[in-house]
């Protein structure tokens, strides 16, 4: 297993700055509009840091990495920014609401022992090579990870479970409120015994990568270049590590949102090419195709742009070769591999987790048809990943997200 263990994290001083002025979503669903607002709320906001503005002139001695480095290291000295005086875990929590009903996700922050895909840590998705470019110069010039990714594991036991929920009785070190309205919450975990219990419930645990693919494959290549330079590693190192929010199975507190699919599709005999792997049902032009799919497994929604048409798709059950036994029931593998791209053979997708953006996007003349799907389970997740399988990219939207901000690990000591 990889093993996890606490660490002297970087965080806000809650004296001098607030909470909501300076925590920021994760910088892959940050808008230039989004980028904006959060450089107005404040000038020392993360977003700075995390996924900065390029400029008019950025070249290699002056771009948006060097300038994040620069605002780390300022803060630090103005005391914006403060490393705990000793390793530590800190605890999290977000009070979230889905379709009106309050949910809570816990965990905690800690530092996970960088293995290969695979051995200890497993992914679910595929990712591509871009982000991982732009992760990789933000970690090399900052010397950090300057946002956790979203990981799961799975302890019955609840052991570390236990002491979050103890931590979080007291009143949290930092607190903020994302875009959606969901409260995030910290807390530092400083207690040798807790600790320790945390570290030995994780020990024997498999880790679940849920958001930050780009983020843990950057951190294996920069743990890469680090030991070719310096010629050997003792396995202690800073760069030996990376920055992880973890998250029990077991707590409950996860929700998992679909993404659908817009798509360009120019023949007109769509219906014809579906109707051999699926049976049809058309549903009036104002039902709700959300609620039509819901709890029904193999069942898709359509709808086509002309004349606003709307229909169910059940899967029949045959028309997938050559795929995995663990993959080959799942919604997003039906969809992905046989209805686009084996059916339609269709690349021009635009995913998109509202339902209604989606249907936009059709009407609105750029696209031809949405699918809509069920989210994705948790549970099967846990399979793909221990069978060292990947679903196709955004098969799985884990909600609610994990602020930036909260916490950094700097690799400087």
């Amino acid at each position: 297993m990889a093993g996890v263990i606490p660490f002297r994290g970087i965080l806000y001083n809650t004296a001098k700055v607030s909470g909501d002025d300076v925590a920021a979503p994760p910088y892959d669903i940050i808008t230039p509009e989004m980028r904006e607002a959060l450089y107005a709320k404040s000038p020392y906001n993360i977003v700075r840091i995390d996924s900065g503005k390029e400029l008019a002139g950025d070249n290699e001695k002056e771009n948006k990495y060097l300038r994040a480095a620069a605002y780390l290291r300022t803060w630090l000295s103005e005391s914006i920014l403060t490393k705990s005086s000793k390793p530590c875990f800190y605890a999290y929590e977000v009070a979230y609401k889905i379709g009106g009903e309050p949910r809570r996700l816990r965990g905690f922050f800690g530092l996970v022992r960088l293995v290969e895909l695979g051995e200890g840590v497993y992914p679910h998705e595929e990712t591509h090579s871009k982000p991982k470019a732009d992760r990789l110069r933000l970690m090399t010039s900052c010397e950090a990870n300057t946002s956790p990714i979203f990981s799961l594991y799975n302890s019955h036991e609840r052991t570390a479970s236990k002491v979050v929920e103890r931590a979080a009785g007291s009143g949290p070190s930092m607190e903020a409120e994302d875009p959606d309205g969901s409260i995030h919450r910290l807390w530092q975990i400083d207690n040798d015994s807790d600790i320790a219990a945390i570290a030995a419930d994780l020990s024997d645990k498999a880790i679940y990568i849920a958001d930050g693919h780009h983020r843990y494959e950057t951190a294996l290549e920069y743990q890469r270049t680090l030991k070719a330079k310096a010629g050997s590693s003792t396995g202690q190192e800073p760069f030996n590590y990376v920055l992880m929010f973890l998250a029990n199975i077991s707590d409950g507190g996860l929700t998992i949102l679909p993404a659908h699919r817009a798509i360009r599709h120019t023949q007109e005999d769509i219906l014809d090419l579906l109707s051999e792997h699926f049976d049809m049902k058309t549903m009036p032009d104002d039902g709700d195709i959300i609620e039509a799919i819901k709890g029904r497994p193999q069942t898709f929604g359509l709808y086509l742009g002309r004349g606003g048409r709307q229909f169910l798709l059940a899967y029949r059950g045959v028309g997938l070769k050559d795929i995995h036994p663990v993959m080959k029931n799942l919604d997003v593998t039906i969809l992905h591999e046989l209805i686009l791209k084996n059916i339609l053979k269709v690349s021009d997708i635009c995913y998109e987790m509202d339902p209604v953006r989606a249907k936009g996007l059709v009407s609105g003349g750029g696209f031809d048809a949405a699918f809509f799907l069920n989210p994705t389970k948790v549970e099967d997740v846990e399979k793909v990943a221990l069978s060292s399988l990947r679903m196709p990219p955004k098969s799985t939207y884990f909600y609610p997200k994990i602020m930036t901000g909260f916490v950094i690990n700097s690799f400087r000591g």
